[in-house]
């Protein structure tokens, strides 16, 4: 890799960091490249992804983002898992790894804060960003309904009272 390659790595990762809530790191234990594809594939499912990059390249990446503190878990061949939805990546990272003991958990990152493995394995139990916008919408969505119900209420009782008195009327005449 030459000084080009490394500078154009560089600027991506940057970026990457700039975009990114999360990242995830973990450690290759020797998977097979059969196994990093799947990772792979599962990662851009989820809307995220997966990347072997050298540590030192990271290191430089990660100045001047909130992602100056990765550094302390960046020895031995690690990959980055990085997504948009702060649960995605860690989500997938956790599936993966309880299917595979070649793929070890180091630890992550949300911004200025440094997540341990188990807090890596806490944010993947957290319903995704999707998930939560849809609970939200149903919660806000479900006190109008109620307010429909209770106003729609009295004049429903009062529509079956009149036609009760129009079939009592009906009857008698």
């Amino acid at each position: 890799m030459d000084r080009a390659q490394k500078s154009e790595q560089v600027a991506a990762l940057n970026r990457t960091f700039t975009e990114t809530s999360v990242v995830v790191v973990t450690r290759n234990l020797g998977m097979t490249v059969a196994q990093s594809t799947a990772l792979r594939v599962k990662m851009l499912e989820a809307g995220a992804s997966y990347k072997v990059t050298k540590n030192r390249l990271v290191r430089i990446a990660a100045e001047g983002t909130p992602y100056t503190t990765l550094s302390d878990l960046l020895t031995g061949p690690t990959a980055l898992s990085t997504s948009a939805d702060p649960v995605a990546a860690a989500k997938v990272v956790v599936e993966f790894a309880k299917t595979n003991d070649k793929l070890e958990i180091v630890g992550g990152a949300m911004g200025d804060t440094v997540l341990d493995v188990a807090g890596v394995k806490a944010l993947a139990e957290l319903p995704s960003l999707d998930a939560l916008r849809a609970k939200i919408v149903g919660l806000i969505q479900a006190p109008a309904t109620k307010v429909v119900q209770i106003v729609q209420a009295p004049a429903g009782q009062l529509a079956r009272v009149f036609a009760a008195y129009a079939d009592k009327d009906a009857q008698a005449a």
